[in-house]
């Protein structure tokens, strides 16, 4: 399978992880775990996420001698995509188990019993953006 096969594939999961995210923990949602996530985290995985998908795919789709397609806007979006991916993995710390009298349970959803899709999701997120940074790295450097 080509580099640019797993690029293209990883991008839509890309996409699907940052949708998810959204649905899963947005407004009135609440969504599984023991803390809630905070709005302006959830914002910035959206935002970050949306932005780094279209700045990605226009740099993946133009032709390498424009500026769309140049090495910065590919930097830019990598860089975009890393950002997504540190704030998908703080927002699994609401998985982490917490200690103390006042501590509350982890709560349930129905998506998932327990923390697997988000940190499948997540994890697979920093696990695709190595593989964009190296892809990047192979090809343009």
């Amino acid at each position: 399978m080509s580099t640019a096969v797993i690029v293209y594939v990883l991008t839509a999961l890309g996409a699907v992880v940052v949708v998810l995210t959204r649905l899963r923990l947005g407004r009135g949602a609440g969504g599984a775990g023991r803390l809630e996530v905070g709005r302006r985290l959830l914002d910035l995985h959206t935002g970050a996420g949306v932005l780094a998908l279209v700045v990605w795919v226009a740099f993946l789709v133009a032709p390498a001698d424009t500026v769309v397609g140049g090495s910065g806007v590919g930097i830019l979006a990598i860089g975009l995509w890393w950002l997504v991916a540190l704030a998908g993995l703080l927002i699994l710390v609401r998985w982490l188990p917490s200690r103390g009298r006042h501590a509350s349970e982890g709560r349930g959803d129905t998506w998932s019993e327990g923390p697997g899709l988000s940190i499948l999701a997540h994890v697979g997120m920093v696990v695709g953006v190595a593989v964009f940074t190296w892809a990047y790295l192979k090809e343009y450097v």
